[in-house]
């Protein structure tokens, strides 16, 4: 498959690969970020999220909610390319670029079995809104562990010399 065609590009796009999952009967595993650099970090992450399940959908910040979440020099990258690298995964089924400021309208669309989120988190610092949604249907939260010392804001602080 040509890692394009796995960038869903609108709220209706999302709805058809979802129900194509359950027509299947795949495992779905839903994680987001901004993965804004890529890196050991995210790839060691994301396979690790993968094997969770059947398909593993990466939902991407927007541009608006990355500067609102990291500041104003960021993202480094605009959120087509973000997400055309994490398409181009091997561990990745599929990927979605969402406006809002928290995950909670992606994961209502998708439903996931599993929404993974990332070793930097705990099940009680990850967005409780979340948690609350995907657990409200039957869905799992799992923090995968992902590798100690590896963050996109570190990289960042390193190539400014600080």
């Amino acid at each position: 498959m040509n890692f394009r065609e796995k960038i869903l590009p609108d709220p209706a796009a999302l709805r058809a690969w979802r129900e194509a999952q359950r027509a299947a009967h795949r495992c779905v595993v839903a994680t987001n970020g901004c993965f804004d650099l890529l890196h050991v970090g995210h790839v060691t992450y994301l396979e690790a999220a993968r094997r969770l399940g059947d398909a593993l959908i990466v939902a991407v910040n927007g541009d608006a909610s990355v500067r609102a979440l990291k500041g104003p020099g960021r993202p480094l990258n605009p959120e087509g390319d973000r997400a055309a690298v994490l398409a181009a995964l091997e561990a990745v089924s599929a990927v979605y670029v969402f406006p809002e400021p928290d995950a909670r309208a992606f994961l209502e669309l998708v439903r996931p079995e599993v929404y993974a989120k990332g070793g930097d988190y705990t099940l009680d610092t990850i967005n409780q809104a979340e948690r609350r949604l995907v657990e409200s249907y039957g869905g799992r939260v799992v923090v995968v562990a992902g590798v100690p010392g590896r963050s996109t804001s570190a990289l960042v602080r390193r190539l400014a010399g600080n």
